[in-house]
């Protein structure tokens, strides 16, 4: 399994080939409106090899992943084709990959110094306030 930190690399993946498993917090409006856009989108363009794992849904989904369901909460994790688990901004990188028309996204952010940004960014603002604002709100 890759490193939180780690940036993943690879094609697209095919619309039958090896699977893509995203798990999310379904709990947090602006998580689920995010998944459920890229949701739409696979699902109107054929992709059948993603799954969607609500950790809110289904209080067991986050022991699949050998990790506590706060640390599933805090981050978007997403295991790739290859079985590697991938968090935060390196979990987006290979959700965009996967979804149909999202892949230069997934080449822009893998650029080193937008990388190193990104993570930041995701790691120290935007993950941490989802977190906060998602606990005061009971969930």
């Amino acid at each position: 399994m890759a490193n939180a930190g780690e940036a993943s690399t690879g094609a697209p993946a095919s619309d039958t080939g090896p699977v893509v498993t995203t798990y999310y917090n379904g709990s947090c409006p602006v998580c689920r409106i995010e998944i459920q856009h890229y949701r739409k989108v696979a699902t109107a363009r054929g992709r059948k090899n993603l799954v969607w794992r609500d950790i809110a849904a289904d209080a067991d989904t986050f022991a699949e992943l050998g990790k506590d369901r706060e640390a599933v909460k805090r981050r978007l994790h997403v295991v790739d084709q290859a079985g590697r688990l991938h968090i935060g901004i390196d979990a987006m990188i290979v959700l965009w990959r996967a979804v149909p028309g999202y892949a230069w996204l997934a080449r822009v952010v893998s650029l080193p110094l937008v990388h190193g940004c990104a993570a930041r960014l995701y790691d120290h603002l935007i993950a941490p306030a989802l977190y906060a604002w998602n606990r005061r709100r009971g969930s």
